[in-house]
């Protein structure tokens, strides 16, 4: 069965210091640690070559050669997934329901 949705991704990107929108089919929690998730199986439009997009061919030959990109979860602005299969995202060590008990005097 062929995948109908993707991850449409936002972010900071610190080498340009400007808003990047890259296109991806999974994303995941990093193994760097719990502030980083993985995004990997990047989409770029490839359906009408006759425009082209001069910033996301850029991205294009920057990732050309990366399987797998981690970035820093205070870097990214949104997620959403567009497609009708969507299946939400879930990371498997997520952290969510962590307590965290205040300093004691010492």
């Amino acid at each position: 069965m062929e995948r109908k949705s993707f991850f449409v991704l936002n972010y900071k990107d610190p080498q340009e210091e400007k808003s990047i929108t890259l296109k991806a089919l999974n994303i995941s929690d990093s193994d760097l640690g719990l502030s980083f998730i993985k995004v990997s199986d990047f989409v770029f439009n490839t359906e009408n070559l006759s425009v082209i997009n001069p910033e996301e061919e850029k991205l294009r030959k920057r990732l050309e050669s990366t399987k797998s990109l981690h970035l820093n979860i205070y870097s990214i602005l949104s997620i959403e997934e567009i497609g009708l299969d969507h299946e939400g995202l879930r990371f498997q060590k997520d952290k969510s329901n962590l307590v965290v008990f205040p300093n004691s005097p010492t």
